[in-house]
């Protein structure tokens, strides 16, 4: 059974910073080097929105809200994903789930959440000014 385990989420002040970690477990052996991992958001009354993908060719996505703030970033050997949040602003505030495939995803499916299959349980983060 495929897990997805966030953490990391709290509270903090405009401009600082967070780092949010995804641990999956469950996964076939050395396949996990192989999926797509995303982290989506979704604030209160708001439809869930794609934050920052890597698929396993390494290449990443990011929303135009976060780019130049957020950096994913993923350590197969630990099948663990990482969003490192810098700059943090009110409108970041939200709950933040991981996600990840089993088949490749690019471009805009990055970023897709129907293309996920597999999801964390959220971690709340909340940015006050």
């Amino acid at each position: 059974q495929v897990q997805l385990v966030e953490s990391g989420g709290g509270s903090v002040q405009v401009g600082g910073s967070l780092k949010l970690t995804c641990e999956t477990s469950g996964l076939p052996y050395n396949k996990y080097t192989t999926y797509p991992v995303a982290w989506f958001r979704q604030a209160p009354g708001k439809e869930r929105e794609g934050v920052a993908s890597k698929n396993g060719y390494g290449t990443t996505r990011y929303s135009d809200s976060v780019k130049g703030r957020f950096t994913i970033s993923r350590d197969n050997a630990k099948t663990t994903q990482f969003l490192q949040m810098d700059n943090l602003k009110p409108e970041d505030t939200a709950v933040y789930y991981c996600a990840l495939d089993p088949l490749f995803l690019s471009g805009s499916a990055l970023l897709d959440s129907s293309r996920y299959r597999y999801w964390g349980q959220g971690t709340q983060v909340t940015v006050s000014s």
